[in-house]
Parts: C-alpha cells; structure tokens; sequence
C-alpha cells in the first residue's frame, strides 16, 4: 500500500515515539526470534492464558510478509494519527485496539472451541485504519494489488466488509479475521466516547 495524498508532511521521530517504538520493538522480536509461547494469545480454557497475553501478542509475528505489512501500516496510518492527537491520546487508542481485539478473538474461541495460539498486530493495526478514514476520509490511499486510488472512507468500508465476509465464510481459516473487526469495533467505541467528527481538530 501507498499513500497517495497526505497533507501532514513528514513524520520525524521525535514527535511519533510511540509508531516507531512499536516498529522497532516488533522488528527487534522478529530478527531476534524472542517469541516464547507464554507470550502469544491463547484461549482463556487452555490453561496456557495468562493477562499479560492481551498486549503481548501484539508484537510477536509469525513471518516477514506478517511484519512488514503489519509495520508498514502503523508508519502510514500511526504516525499521523501520533502527531495529530498527540503520544497519550495514541497509546491509549492503540492498546484499546490490541486489548479489544484480543477480547473478540477469545470470544470467537470460546465460541468454536479452537485451542490455538493468536499473533500479530493486526488488530491494533485495523483500529489505525478506522481512525485514518475518520480524520481524513477524504485522503486517498492507493493499493499495490489494486491500482486505482481510493478515498479512505471507502477503504474502510470494503477492507471491513471484506474482512466481515471472510470471517463467517472460513475462507482464510488461518487469518484471525474477527479479531480485525474488534480492533476497529473497540476503536470505533472508544472514538465515539471521544466525541469524534471526520477531519475535526483535536486537542492534544
């Protein structure tokens, strides 16, 4: 994915700690294959669940193609998002995002009775995206695999819908489709708490 229009500019280091902490410390774990299963998310009725898995997961990836597109939408959606709500407001709404979509896949095992181990920052990632496409719905965001660009309300929509889909057609069994969709569900609550408007200003 690139981005296509964007009016924020750069986003130095200095002033999105945080998106580029979570790149750096995900790359860290990756290269260094730190990736001890107590860290991973398992269901509450393995016996192998412990709280801490709730956040943990998030920086753990189970290959480079996992990290790589995983990072590479924190850069393009978080570090805007960092720089325009500030390094507070941000950590607060990614780990609601990490944690909510930590809650919807153990609800969805519980509910299928899987014992699996869950992955990746994905979940975090798709709340990123929803609150992209609220800032800024009208920016265009422009695919790889589909070359045309698209405003971000819409990519919302469709990778949601797409993702909704997918989900109950077990299409992609391997891919935890529902956590994505708590990701953005769990930041869509907690942007509407905020009072959110598409492109309002916020207070930092």
């Amino acid at each position: 994915m690139n981005q296509r229009q964007n009016s924020f500019g750069s986003a130095p280091l200095t002033s999105t700690p945080v998106s580029f902490g979570i790149i750096i410390l995900c790359a860290i774990i990756f290269l260094t294959r730190f990736q001890p299963p107590g860290l991973a998310l398992w269901p509450v009725e393995s016996g192998f669940f412990s709280p801490w898995q709730l956040i943990s997961y998030a920086f753990l990836h189970g290959n480079f193609n996992h990290l790589f597109f995983n990072m590479f939408a924190v850069w393009m959606f978080g570090t805007p998002l960092e720089r325009v709500w500030g390094t507070k407001r941000f950590v607060s709404y990614y780990a609601i995002c990490v944690i909510g979509a930590a809650v919807m896949q153990l609800a969805v095992q519980l509910i299928e009775g899987g014992i699996y181990p869950t992955i990746g920052a994905s979940g975090g990632v798709f709340g990123l995206l929803l609150a992209y496409g609220v800032m800024w719905p009208d920016n265009r965001i422009f695919l790889i695999f589909f070359p045309v660009p698209i405003k971000a309300k819409w990519f919302v929509l469709i990778y949601g819908g797409i993702e909704l889909l997918l989900g109950f057609s077990r299409t992609m069994p391997g891919i935890a489709h529902f956590a994505h969709l708590g990701g953005m569900i769990f930041g869509a609550v907690l942007l509407y708490r905020w009072g959110w408007r598409p492109g309002m200003t916020w207070k930092k």
